[in-house]
């Protein structure tokens, strides 16, 4: 598998409304794989690969257009005031819970270039706080960077709509994978990876293909209903990362996903319920090509796929991914096994489209 192509996605900053760097990697990536790509007004890349002749008889009721759709954003922040101190205080852009912002390494990414800077809470530290206060989890609002410099060359280099990623290294463990914006870097590789097989194995399919790498998914689906809308797709897949809650501390009955055992195919989240059709022929192909996979409902979340279920004259859907650890974090894992078991579930999907 392509781990590099993962670690190079997993490491550059994007956030929602901020994509262009994810936007400029992927469009790298996928030269030559698609009939036509294009930019939409909402930032997203759209590519098109058009159908090709299979030879055989199509089977009743299959589509005319895919629609694969995989958000390029990470969750981050917006710069909404630099002090007189130097400091930066700042807007969230998606959801953050702040018992895993103490003490954080990040990048501000301006126009004047990117600033290496730590984030921690304003208070007192640990040797002159109370029980109380130690004790107290603060607000997003209350975290701000500090970029070791003078006030003065902050104020000159920083302006307030900068942004703010997590800047922690990706890591390839044995079993695993680890990094910060794995939700939904993920994604964007598992889309590539499958078009660049089908696009090397010269496989036919008998259905357009488009692939909507979008943006602001994080604060609302937002650039995969734009896409959505415009495609005009029969079907939709959603590709995003699944909870796996297979930690301690979480009740058995609550893990959602377990890693190892496979493509986790969503049945519910609370954005969409899938299309019983699909998700049958999902698992009854990935059963066919012995691929581990398993089912999954997700009580809070949602993703792109609900944008394409509900655009336009409406698209039957289903999502798909892989069981992810430590969400929303900088130590997003996933298991190697889940993600080659989600790669060969898409790839052979599409290639049956």
């Amino acid at each position: 598998m392509n781990i590099d192509l993962l670690r190079r996605l997993c490491e550059v900053p994007g956030i929602p409304g901020r994509e262009e760097r994810v936007r400029a990697l992927v469009e790298r990536e996928i030269k030559g794989l698609f009939d036509e790509t294009r930019v939409d007004p909402m930032g997203s890349l759209i590519g098109t690969r058009k159908a090709r002749a299979t030879g055989g008889k199509k089977r009743a009721g299959a589509a005319k257009r895919v629609l694969v759709a995989a958000h390029m954003d990470e969750i981050g922040f917006f710069v909404r005031h630099v002090d007189d101190q130097g400091f930066l205080w700042l807007n969230p852009a998606g959801g953050f819970d702040a018992r895993n912002l103490f003490s954080r390494r990040v990048l501000v990414v301006s126009e004047n270039g990117d600033f290496e800077g730590v984030l921690n809470p304003g208070g007192k530290p640990i040797h002159i706080s109370s029980d109380a206060e130690r004790n107290k989890v603060p607000g997003t609002e209350e975290f701000f960077i500090d970029l070791g410099r003078e006030a003065a060359d902050v104020k000159k280099r920083v302006q307030i709509g900068d942004f703010v990623v997590m800047h922690e290294p990706f890591m390839d463990l044995p079993k695993c994978v680890v990094s910060k914006a794995i939700d939904n870097r993920f994604a964007c590789w598992l889309a590539i990876e499958s078009i660049r097989a089908l696009a090397k194995a010269k496989t036919p399919h008998a259905c357009d293909i488009i692939v909507a790498f979008t943006t602001q998914e994080e604060v609302g689906l937002r650039g995969a209903m734009v896409a959505a809308n415009a495609a005009g797709a029969d079907i939709g897949i959603g590709l995003d990362v699944n909870l796996a809650c297979d930690t301690p501390g979480v009740p058995d009955t609550q893990r959602v996903t377990k890693q190892g055992n496979g493509a986790a195919i969503m049945i519910q989240d609370s954005s969409m319920i899938s299309d019983a059709a699909l998700v049958r022929e999902f698992c009854a192909l990935a059963k066919k090509k012995r691929i581990p996979h398993q089912r999954a409902i997700l009580p809070r979340g949602g993703q792109d796929g609900a944008a394409i279920q509900r655009a336009g004259h409406g698209a039957r859907c289903i999502a798909l991914g892989a069981g992810t650890r430590y969400i929303h974090t900088v130590t997003e894992m996933v298991d190697k096994r889940d993600l080659k078991a989600a790669l060969d579930l898409l790839t052979a999907y599409l290639a049956g489209a």
